[in-house]
């Protein structure tokens, strides 16, 4: 299988602290980097990784919170100063123009790089962009300000050559990606040999939903049903519903009800307050609605 890989580099809400750091994800798509949100510390988390900082091809930010953004002038010049000649696309709020636009007037001169802001309708589940690998939709999401999360699906590849096939029937190389692509073969004698007899279906296309910062809402429902991996915000407890309703923030128990209700197949939970020291109390309260769920923390990696 192709890697599709996903990595935690923060998932703490509104501030540092010694365990957590703010919002910010690598995703691996067969190769091709997407950095989700940018906060603070995102440059050291992301040195701890191993991944190289040039294959970051877009930058997905959800909302112009600092906790969100904070980390993106100093990767902006990073990537510079390591001698970037690839453009570079960050998507975001149209709110977030003019900080991006900041940055590369007064900190990010002469970059030898070009930077693209395109901004996504945060009002709209949209295609931002694709390519042969995957596609990336906006997921609009219920916050203080104008927010939108990310739904990335993997392309299905092509069906996968049976060796043993092509060995007995002798097939020449030439004819392979032809195979693949749905042709069949056809012997010296004129007998036909399909498609299906020379290959195996081709891997499951596999799907990631990144939801922070949000309150709970049913139309998110219907646009992630049956993802493989969702990562949704549980700032708080159960206990704390008010302050998540003030915040515009979800609890445990409402992450777990929305992966329930949508038949996703696992759920990350992150973007912890500060106020918890063992986010323990978040997990158990979230599977005990829906059981296949995880925390998210800096230095995991999974595969949806």
């Amino acid at each position: 299988m192709q890697p599709f890989d996903v990595h935690i580099l923060g998932c703490g809400s509104a501030l540092p602290t010694r365990k957590h750091l703010p919002s910010c994800q690598a995703v691996n798509v067969r190769g091709k980097l997407l950095l989700l949100d940018c906060g603070e510390g995102a440059q050291l988390s992301w040195r701890k990784t191993g991944l190289n900082w040039q294959n970051i091809t877009h930058i997905l930010l959800t909302h112009a919170h600092g906790d969100h953004v904070f980390g993106l002038p100093g990767l902006v010049s990073t990537m510079g100063l390591l001698g970037r000649t690839s453009p570079l696309f960050i998507h975001g709020p149209a709110q977030l123009r003019p900080f991006v636009q900041c940055i590369l007037a007064n900190f990010c001169k002469d970059l030898g790089y070009e930077v693209h802001f395109q901004a996504v309708d945060t009002e709209a589940h949209t295609i931002i962009f694709e390519d042969r690998s995957m596609e990336v939709w906006s997921l609009p999401l219920s916050h203080r300000l104008p927010c939108c999360g990310y739904l990335i699906r993997e392309k299905a590849g092509l069906p996968h050559i049976r060796r043993e096939m092509i060995d007995f029937y002798e097939i020449p190389v030439w004819a392979i990606n032809n195979i693949k692509a749905g042709a069949g073969w056809e012997l010296p004698d004129g007998t036909a040999v399909p498609h299906e007899r020379l290959t195996t279906p081709p891997d499951r296309a596999r799907a990631y939903a990144y939801c922070s910062d949000t309150m709970p809402r049913q139309d998110l429902i219907e646009w992630i049903e049956g993802v493989d991996l969702l990562y949704h915000e549980a700032t708080y407890a159960e206990t704390e519903t008010a302050l998540a309703e003030k915040y515009g923030h979800s609890t445990a128990l409402q992450a777990a009800t929305v992966a329930k209700q949508a038949n996703i197949r696992r759920l990350m939970i992150g973007h912890f307050s500060s106020r918890y020291e063992d986010e323990n109390v978040l997990l158990q309260e979230a599977q005990s609605v829906f059981p296949n769920t995880i925390l998210a923390h800096e230095g995991l990696k999974i595969t949806p």
